[in-house]
């Protein structure tokens, strides 16, 4: 089940990644002033549609059990994707979009090889989980700043809109958060989880190598 639910960014193509649908660029670009509600709705959505986000944020929490861990995990995603956001929307610190989303793709892929259990095979040591997924965070963030950016929001109103649209990415985390506990509350009750655990980290590891290799591409091409 959850397997092919882990498929779904191979099928739907890495364009998509940390991107704003067309209308909503529109919109952003259009409108002025403060305009909390649609920034908070477009916040949420983003994350809930941001595959690569719920890639990750599936990866962090793959082998955690208490409600505690997890919300520490989550607590240091969302405090490095807010702060490169904020920032670098209200500093304009753009970074090439390629280059971001390439990185990106590599935190999927760094939690799933941790997920297997690699860095102690390989290298005989354990990197610091907690400090790496703060350090990810702070580059999804750098991406949808990124993103951002390229629309040219009007400085209007900018912070407060901000600020809402970060919100908007909190609730939207929580809600995929939350299905995905759901799905991995029932999985884990069944046999088949710690046989098909391996699998569905390799399919992770597979989705951020496709995300890795489309924008290394695009970057070489563009």
């Amino acid at each position: 089940m959850l397997v092919a639910f882990l498929t779904v960014p191979l099928l739907a193509g890495s364009a998509f990644a940390h991107a704003v649908a067309e209308g909503d660029k529109g919109y952003i670009q259009e409108i002025t002033g403060i305009n909390l509600l649609p920034f908070i709705y477009l916040g949420a959505k983003h994350m809930v549609t941001g595959y690569d986000h719920i890639l990750f944020l599936l990866g962090v929490i793959f082998f955690l059990y208490r409600m505690k861990h997890i919300g520490i995990y989550v607590s240091l995603f969302a405090l490095g994707h807010s702060t490169t956001m904020l920032l670098g929307v209200y500093f304009h610190l753009g970074i090439n979009s390629y280059i971001i989303d390439a990185i990106i793709g590599l935190s999927v892929v760094y939690k799933a090889l941790d997920n297997l259990g690699a860095y102690q095979r390989w290298f005989g040591f354990q990197p610091n989980t907690k400090l790496a997924t703060l350090i990810f965070g702070f580059f999804h963030g750098l991406g949808l700043s990124t993103k951002i950016i390229d629309y040219d929001i009007s400085p209007d109103g900018l912070l407060p809109n901000l600020l809402a649209f970060n919100v908007g990415v909190e609730i939207g985390q929580l809600l995929a958060l939350a299905a995905i506990l759901i799905v991995m509350g029932f999985w884990r009750r069944t046999p088949s989880f710690f046989r098909h655990a391996y699998t569905a980290n390799v399919v992770m590891m597979t989705a951020g190598f496709v995300l890795i290799g489309y924008q290394i591409t695009g970057w070489f091409v563009s």
